[in-house]
């Protein structure tokens, strides 16, 4: 979710570099005094996407999916981006960028059945990334089959508002449709 909301929210750009800010096997260390000048850990293992005994095939798998969506919608590049929604009780966040609505449901242990987010376009919205994908290693409770029709009523600032389900630690992030 970290990455997600890094990437939807952080600005024009995203780094990221092969999961290792998410439990490389080995630390980093490049040649310096303190190490004898030693290349012994300056390296990066290519490798471990590719090992079906690790999980860095899902972290993988999300990175890539991630950056499609991104290739599609252009946020990075776009200029329109709303704050809809910063609920510390509930640690929801949600907002508007690049023509989708991202909602990240931070807590560790609340779900919440039609949640409401408000929206700025009336019509129908699908899910376009969620978190909890098997794919992703998730539990596959957030159906992308599932139409959110908009109510046109003012919620959080938006013209308009979603009822969505929100499983605990999950983001799920939804395509407009007119």
């Amino acid at each position: 979710m970290i990455r997600l909301v890094t990437c939807g929210l952080g600005g024009e750009g995203y780094l990221t570099f092969e999961g290792n800010e998410f439990g490389h096997p080995e630390w980093l260390d490049f040649p310096r005094e303190g190490n004898g000048s030693s290349f012994h850990y300056a390296r990066r293992q290519f490798n471990l996407v590719k090992d079906e005994n690790l999980r860095y095939k899902y972290l993988y798998r999300f990175d890539k999916a991630m950056m499609h969506l991104e290739q599609q919608h252009k946020w990075l590049s776009g200029h329109d981006q709303w704050v809809t929604l910063k609920h510390e009780g509930d640690k929801v966040l949600a907002f508007e960028r690049g023509g989708l609505v991202w909602i990240f449901n931070f807590h560790p242990t609340n779900s919440y059945t039609d949640y409401r987010v408000g929206a700025g376009w009336a019509g129908k919205y699908m899910v376009a990334l969620s978190t909890d994908d098997h794919e992703f290693l998730g539990q596959g409770r957030v159906a992308h089959d599932t139409e959110h029709f908009s109510t046109p009523m003012e919620w959080n600032g938006r013209p308009n508002y979603i009822q969505v389900y929100l499983p605990a630690r999950t983001a799920v992030v939804l395509r407009h449709f007119n």
